[in-house]
């Protein structure tokens, strides 16, 4: 089946650091891909998969399951594992609770998280009937494209199925009862004005981890996407730079971490 313009996964073989990069639901590695170019540029090895039932028709997205996603990116990071001395993984939207379960449940084997406006609840007030409602509606108006700069579309799906939307439900749900697990170095990137994911779940995300290395910026002039918005640098950079700090100081030959501060927790803005 054809793909959407972008939806083509991405990877790149660099380095001895690995990273994952996740995109969102509904949406293809499009709207993640500078982001992984540019990490790629800095000599990392990286990968980005297309999430199963994106990219083609959103009917292939009513019949996938939160665990197909989730299946995915996990084969992905024990493949990056393999192959690197330490692996990182970044998440945009439900690609942030997907990175989050990564780190729940993969522990040690991640190394850090970079989340942009990672998604911990739906807010809609017809989710909890969602069960029922996927029976009846098929699909709804969709979510893509929350981009404050102008002429920069997001490739993604026009129309939400209520089966993949009560999968995300479940998914979220199950995510937020594992945040306490999360004890990796956590940058939390999100936008100050967002109509897809508000600051609350970010909110609610630092509140409910027990990472102690926490970073917090608040992206001033994006919305949702901020991946392909006014803030893309900033985020790209801002990744790069929370990489290069935790792989610092690495014995090349023995691969003994001689980090020291490794309890530090910077913040900047807030939700």
């Amino acid at each position: 089946m054809p793909l959407l313009p972008g939806a083509q996964p991405f990877r790149h073989d660099g380095g001895e650091i690995g990273v994952l990069v996740c995109h969102g639901f509904t949406g293809t590695p499009q709207s993640v891909r500078p982001w992984a170019e540019h990490l790629a540029r800095q000599g990392l090895t990286v990968s980005l998969p297309l999430l199963p039932g994106h990219g083609t028709r959103w009917q292939e997205l009513a019949v996938t399951s939160r665990d197909d996603w989730y299946a995915e990116v996990d084969r992905e990071l024990r493949g990056l594992a393999e192959r690197c001395r330490q692996v990182f993984v970044c998440g945009l939207s439900m690609g942030g609770a997907l990175a989050l379960r990564l780190a729940a449940r993969h522990g040690a084997r991640v190394s850090g998280l970079a989340l942009v406006n990672p998604a911990h609840r739906m807010h809609d007030r017809a989710a909890p009937a969602l069960p029922v409602l996927r029976h009846l509606i098929p699909s709804v108006k969709g979510i893509v494209s929350d981009i404050a700069k102008p002429g920069t579309p997001e490739s993604g799906y026009q129309r939400v199925p209520l089966n993949g939307a009560d999968q995300l439900r479940r998914l979220l749900r199950e995510v937020d009862a594992e945040l306490p697990r999360v004890t990796q170095p956590l940058l939390l990137m999100h936008s100050a004005a967002d109509h897809v994911v508000p600051p609350v779940d970010s909110a609610r995300i630092l509140s409910r981890v027990s990472s102690r290395d926490v970073t917090e910026l608040v992206l001033e002039r994006s919305y949702h996407v901020a991946t392909l918005d006014h803030d893309a640098e900033l985020v790209f950079a801002e990744t790069h730079a929370f990489i290069s700090r935790l792989t610092r100081g690495i014995d090349e030959n023995s691969g003994t971490d001689t980090r020291l501060g490794k309890e530090g927790v910077a913040a900047s803005g807030g939700a």
